[in-house]
């Protein structure tokens, strides 16, 4: 867990680690990524290109792409995709007439070449909108349990408001090479606590 990452971490060099940050357009991935990196978020404007932060965590420097999600721009994601160490995707939990979108550019970037094995963690955003589906719904629509070849985690949210600090949501995961999920369960996540399970998967991808 996390007190095995900073024990590794304890007295050695900080470590650059490549985190790629992709969902479709308006997912809110900017937001999310200022939100992570302690800024403002009343003023966001559509990523066209690429936005790239460092966040500082546990003694890891993570350096982040949030690449837009427009229509036109997916077809450039795999570019960015070389040398990553953790996929993160964003999901507009309550734009439901785009999740069957959404989940057919999930699987085929987890096709990709370039991301065997990188862990997943998805964010459920928006949950702060009444029309947002739950965690744990979504994860069923994105058929995450056949993802056996990497370890993953969902996790719900609201890069807006920035609940999600203290919420209760539905987590899922998924081990490699097991037969089937660990199962659902209920448990207090936070943003900072999606970066610390970031940090955990990455190291333990590392060894």
């Amino acid at each position: 867990g996390l007190l095995s990452v900073i024990q590794r971490l304890k007295g050695s060099p900080e470590q650059e680690l490549r985190i790629v940050l992709l969902g479709l357009d308006n997912a809110g991935k900017t937001t999310l990524l200022k939100r992570l990196a302690s800024e403002e978020v009343s003023t966001i404007t559509p990523t066209q290109g690429f936005n790239i932060k460092s966040v500082h965590s546990h003694g890891l420097k993570l350096n982040v792409w949030d690449i837009g999600g427009q229509r036109s721009i997916r077809p450039y994601w795999k570019k960015y995709l070389g040398s990553t160490d953790l996929l993160i995707y964003v999901i507009d939990s309550a734009d439901q007439k785009r999740f069957e979108e959404t989940g057919q550019e999930l699987a085929e970037l987890t096709e990709e070449e370039s991301l065997t094995g990188v862990p997943l963690l998805v964010f459920a955003n928006k949950q702060d909108l009444v029309t947002a589906a739950p965690a744990d719904e979504i994860a069923e629509g994105l058929s995450l349990h056949t993802y056996r070849d990497r370890e993953w985690q969902i996790q719900a949210c609201s890069a807006l408001s920035g609940e999600g600090v203290q919420v209760e949501m539905g987590a899922c995961r998924l081990c490699k090479g097991e037969r089937g999920p660990k199962g659902l369960h209920s448990h207090l996540f936070s943003l900072q606590d999606g970066m610390n399970w970031i940090s955990s998967q990455i190291m333990n991808r590392k060894k």
